[in-house]
């Protein structure tokens, strides 16, 4: 929406100035920070609609979007289903480890939990089996074993067949893809950035960009409107066409220096924040300069 923005007002402020009306505002005095009153109110009126956009109606729709593909369009690979070799911290002194887990067929094998008292181990309970069931929101274990470690330094085991258990995560924890964030509300992303923060997960950075992103593109629309006003409001040799082309040739830069900053602000311990906002700041320096050289 900022983008399209910048070429809508780069096309109508060249139509203006071919037809003179922008010399007819000058001699009335009016001044270059006057005349982009009402751009801004546009600009302002399109961030917040990108904003809310961004942040709660696209990641429901892309939810949609993504299970219609999954279900009728993508064959995926088997092994794009299987996770191997996972751990979660479940709490500041619980932990899960299993060694895979098939998300397509909602099981995994060798699935082990462990709750610790400090540096000592209170309890754990392993499985050879897991299973997730849906309906009812929770995990069947199969081949369990819960051994307890009393104080007094006697251990109890339980073994049985078949149990039931609520665990405080899903499958879906079980994925960590930058994809996954493209299907979440921004309350949702936020919650889910925190939990695993807390769980151990190392490298969140694909889903800070995605986060940050939803606010940083749609701020673009003030920087973006003043670069194409500042570009188009004087009368060229060659008319819009000239206009036009300078400014789709921003444009195309823009975009390409929001993708590099997406890759690299995803690399583990580079800062997200900052990358996903450096193309903002290099434009709305240019902004700043075009903007003090058309007051003039």
């Amino acid at each position: 929406m900022p983008l399209a923005l910048f070429v809508a007002v780069i096309f109508f402020t060249s139509k203006l100035s071919n037809n003179t009306e922008v010399i007819a505002i000058n001699n009335a005095k009016v001044s270059f920070t006057r005349f982009l009153y009402p751009y801004f109110i546009g600009a302002t009126l399109v961030t917040l609609l990108a904003l809310l956009m961004n942040h709660f109606v696209v990641p429901n729709s892309t939810k949609v979007r993504k299970s219609f593909e999954n279900e009728y369009l993508v064959r995926s690979k088997y092994g794009d289903n299987q996770v191997k070799e996972f751990s979660l911290q479940l709490s500041d002194s619980s932990y899960m480890y299993i060694q895979s887990y098939d998300l397509k067929r909602n099981n995994g094998f060798n699935f082990s939990t462990e709750v610790y008292d400090g540096l000592e181990l209170k309890y754990k309970l392993t499985a050879n089996i897991i299973n997730w069931m849906e309906k009812d929101s929770s995990f069947r274990l199969s081949n369990y074993k819960i051994r307890r470690i009393n104080k007094n330094g006697k251990d109890s085991l339980e073994v049985g067949a078949s149990m039931d258990a609520d665990f405080p995560f899903t499958p879906k924890d079980l994925v960590y893809k930058s994809a996954l964030a493209q299907e979440m509300p921004s309350d949702e992303l936020i919650r889910f950035i925190n939990i695993s923060k807390k769980r151990g997960v190392k490298n969140l950075n694909s889903y800070l960009v995605e986060l940050h992103k939803r606010t940083s593109l749609p701020v673009a629309s003030y920087f973006l409107t003043i670069i194409a006003v500042a570009l188009s409001f004087r009368k060229r040799r060659g008319g819009t066409g000239v206009n036009m082309a300078l400014g789709f040739g921003l444009m195309f830069v823009y975009i390409f220096f929001l993708k590099v900053s997406e890759v690299l602000g995803a690399v583990a311990g580079a800062n997200s924040l900052l990358s996903v906002w450096i193309p903002n700041m290099v434009f709305g320096l240019l902004a700043l300069y075009l903007y003090i050289n058309a007051r003039k």
